[in-house]
């Protein structure tokens, strides 16, 4: 299932694993890139684990226009078992790492929802609501590629997630 609006995209997944099992695979991001549906993610830098609101994670990634780059995570929502999100910003090696407003203002989010004994509906959020209008003209207010990608994030955390 997907749905598209203003700026945000959002797509859906019934996942054969509990909220809890996908929740630790979410929240740890040395397992982000076994889940990656968009091929940018090459690693990062995981001295810590994910405990909370106000905690960084960065990821390195390569994207063809910008070459190699990392991205800053920041958690701005992480509700055990039921929701995680990060607000990445552009971190060394990306063109707008040393722009004064570097933030641009765009979420990923992972709501869980239990769905019967062992199953969990995964919906992964792209809000670009807030980003500036020159970043949402780039990225099609989200829709320019990101629907494709996080259905394929969904069915590879599917397939991880019942690996287990």
């Amino acid at each position: 299932m997907a749905a598209t609006g203003e700026a945000v995209v959002a797509v859906s997944r019934r996942v054969e694993a509990s909220a809890g099992d996908v929740f630790r695979a979410l929240a740890d991001p040395g397992r982000h890139r076994d889940f990656d549906g968009s091929g940018m993610l090459r690693g990062g830098d995981f001295a810590a684990a994910i405990s909370g609101v106000g905690d960084v994670f960065v990821m390195r990634m390569h994207a063809e226009r910008h070459g190699d780059y990392e991205m800053r995570n920041h958690l701005v929502t992480y509700e055990p078992d039921r929701r995680i999100g990060w607000e990445p910003t552009p971190g060394r090696g990306h063109p707008d790492a040393t722009a004064p407003e570097n933030a641009w203002g765009h979420r990923w989010i992972f709501d869980l929802a239990p769905d019967g004994p062992g199953a969990t509906v995964v919906t992964e959020t792209f809000d670009g609501s807030r980003l500036p209008e020159d970043k949402r003209a780039e990225v099609d207010s989200g829709r320019a590629w990101w629907q494709e990608q996080m259905t394929s994030t969904l069915e590879r955390l599917a397939d991880l997630c019942a690996a287990r």
